[in-house]
């Protein structure tokens, strides 16, 4: 697969790094410093993983892709969880990333079985 920008897992992980782009914005000063590269690097891998991987030549090398961007979307799962439990962020200025995470899982979980 070469043209990674049709995968609709692309297009959601693409609107999910803006969405937390957004997120990271709004952090203050200090905040930024101990969230904002976690949170930028986790977003940014998610679909530069999915645009390397459909550049293999192998299903297998796919996969592996596929799984290191399901292990980005966790981490960064994980960092916004971290903003709302440490009350840093509203929850509800996080349902929109949290929404796209979970779907962009489900479908790196669909492919991943295919």
């Amino acid at each position: 697969m070469k043209n990674f920008k049709k995968l609709i897992v692309w297009q959601l992980s693409m609107e999910l790094a803006l969405e937390t782009n957004k997120i990271v914005s709004k952090l203050s000063k200090s905040e930024r410093f101990t969230y904002r590269d976690q949170i930028i690097g986790s977003s940014i891998s998610i679909p530069s993983n999915i645009a390397e991987g459909s550049s293999r030549k192998s299903r297998k090398n796919f996969k592996r892709f596929l799984r290191v961007s399901l292990g980005s979307c966790f981490e960064l799962e994980t960092q916004l969880l971290l903003l709302e439990q440490n009350e840093i962020v509203n929850p509800n200025f996080l349902k929109v990333a949290l929404g796209l995470n979970e779907e962009v899982q489900k479908m790196l979980h669909t492919l991943l079985k295919k």
